[in-house]
């Protein structure tokens, strides 16, 4: 007869090691299998224990720690997994801090490892010693040094789970160099939970059916989305509740994708440089229902003047987050899966078809004087738009667009046609330049069986251009699109409408593209007439390899529509 309790634990045995094989064996138990890094002298223990985990864990050598930070990015935002990157003291470790604060305005699951000097050095202003832990506070969700290498197990469990639950964010662990030499007993467990740390939030009771009958009772309903639909996987309920009660539906740049592209119920993208129904009707819905977005200023324009007619419904994770711009009607704190799973069986079978007519109606006017021009354009120049649009044509729209920050991220995010959730990765709260490359590396290591396209202007290229030695290195076979406009074409729009046409150093002379390229063993070409563009993308989509699109646009572009600074959503301008 077997006596054994079922309730028994298992027991984990410990293991004599040192500090740095520690930190691979909780890699491997946090199913990390793509390490981004650079290495350096206060964290060589760990990369020298990582040599002999190569089989296992995969380290790619970025170009720039910076570099390190962005490619973890694009493997989380594509794998919904924890992106990892190592960077040694001092120097590497600051220069994690932009993709640091990038993904934490965004809401991207990443540990980063930072080696440290000796415990008995800090505060001594030794050789690349920085106080990384005071420098990362403000930009991440948790951070931790690391003295002890008892420690080790704990403190990384931990890391991952805050990591990744609830809104997820990034995890800097700081480990001095005695630290990762010492030996201990080594034993990991998960982390499943930590005290006065709630992921989740408990919703008000009856929320959900405060917020039903809003909608129910609603004439002209609206639904802006953003990525905490994505990051919550509720891509499916959030369709099945447009589709029951008949809602149009905006979405936020990091939201895009999720829903697909040409769903009857999409209208559009809100913001800025949105389309121009769902920002001019913002502020003539009667209901508001903001799910997983943050009311970021860019998508409000002027908050004073934002929606002021409707009844407000926001579905939100982050209790910090409800009432912090937009004041709310009802808040339905918790995960979008399962809110919006409550939700549904509550919401009467609706239509509402006088009220899409008028969204309709706006994006005729929009086509005729926006659209029509920038995807089929009558002069000469080529837009960024055809580039996009004939990316489309030979993606099917399959492809995962990894965008830079600035004209040709707008563009892409309003022309991409998207299949399938997970395919828009760019950086929106933060606005990094130089994001787009080394994200489109991880992004592609992440989803190996996908088409990657990475949408880059000439300025933000050049931030990150080293990390084509990473291609080089690696071989991932990324498509990289660079829209070349010979200026910061954001800026330049900006000084042409608001200063008057002073082009105030935004001008920029650039290298020979293709030839840099070409020297890193990269197929690459450059198009400039509109007869070309389709063979050229072609061949870019076809080629097996890493491939370097670069295309000539227009000089002096804009993007429209745009919502001018401090202008009220209905101010929205075509011209």
């Amino acid at each position: 007869m077997n006596t054994k309790s079922k309730n028994t634990a298992p027991q984990i045995q410990s293991q004599r090691m040192t500090g740095s094989e520690a930190v691979m064996h909780c890699l491997l138990a946090e199913g990390v299998d793509i390490l981004y890094g650079y290495p350096g002298g206060a964290i060589m223990p760990i990369y020298d224990e990582l040599y002999k985990y190569q089989d296992q864990i995969q380290h790619v050598l970025t170009r720039h720690e910076q570099g390190a930070t962005h490619a973890a990015q694009g493997y989380a935002r594509i794998s919904g997994k924890v992106g990892v990157a190592l960077a040694t003291s001092g120097p590497g470790a600051t220069n994690l801090i932009t993709g640091i604060a990038d993904a934490q305005i965004d809401s991207t699951p990443m540990v980063c490892i930072t080696g440290q000097v000796a415990s008995h050095l800090l505060g001594s202003d030794a050789f690349q010693e920085t106080d990384i832990v005071g420098i990362s506070t403000p930009v991440t969700k948790w951070n931790h040094q690391i003295t002890k290498a008892s420690e080790i197990p704990s403190v990384l469990a931990k890391a991952f789970y805050i990591a990744k639950s609830g809104r997820p964010g990034p995890v800097l662990i700081d480990i001095t160099k005695d630290a990762q030499f010492e030996e201990f007993d080594f034993k990991y467990e998960k982390c499943k939970g930590i005290r006065s740390y709630i992921p989740v939030p408990k919703s008000e009771a009856g929320s959900v059916e405060k917020a039903a009958a809003l909608i129910n009772a609603a004439k002209k309903p609206m639904i802006i989305w953003g990525q905490g639909v994505v990051l919550g996987e509720a891509e499916f309920e959030l369709q099945a509740v447009m589709e029951k009660a008949g809602i149009p539906a905006a979405w936020t740049i990091l939201g895009a994708s999720a829903i697909p592209t040409s769903h009857p119920l999409n209208i559009g993208m809100v913001g800025m440089h949105g389309n121009y129904a769902p920002n001019k009707l913002t502020n003539e819905c009667d209901v508001l229902i903001a799910i997983g977005m943050r009311f970021d200023d860019r998508v409000t324009g002027d908050l004073s003047r934002y929606a002021k007619q409707a009844k407000i419904i926001h579905f939100e994770i982050d209790p910090a987050e409800v009432d912090k711009n937009v004041k709310t009607t009802v808040a339905v704190l918790g995960d979008a899966k399962t809110k919006l799973t409550e939700l549904l069986p509550l919401l009467n079978k609706n239509e509402h078809p006088k009220w899409h007519q008028q969204f309709k109606d706006l994006y005729e006017i929009e086509y005729e004087k926006v659209i029509k021009k920038d995807l089929h354009p009558t002069k000469q120049g080529l837009t960024m738009g055809e580039v996009l649009k004939e990316i489309n044509k030979q993606s099917n729209g399959n492809a995962a667009i990894v965008s830079d920050v600035g004209q040709h991220q707008m563009i892409a995010c309003r022309y991409a046609q998207f299949n399938q959730t997970k395919s828009n990765i760019t950086s929106g709260g933060l606005g990094t330049m130089g994001f787009a490359l080394p994200a489109a590396i991880g992004a592609k290591m992440a989803a190996p069986d996908r088409d990657v396209v990475a949408i880059i202007g000439d300025g933000g290229y050049q931030m990150t251009i080293q990390e084509l030695g990473t291609i080089f290195q690696t071989k991932v076979p990324v498509k990289i699109v660079v829209l070349n406009n010979d200026f910061l074409g954001m800026v330049r729009q900006w000084q042409e409408l608001f200063f008057d046409r002073r082009y105030a150093s935004t001008e920029i002379k650039n290298p020979d593209f293709v030839a840099i390229a070409k020297g890193y063993a990269i197929e690459a070409k450059k198009v400039s007439q509109r007869a070309d563009l389709a063979d050229a993308v072609a061949e870019m989509m076809a080629h097996k390899e890493a491939y370097f699109l670069e295309v000539s646009v227009e000089k002096e572009g804009n993007v429209f529509p745009m919502i001018p600074t401090g202008a009220s959503v209905s101010e929205v301008r075509l011209e």
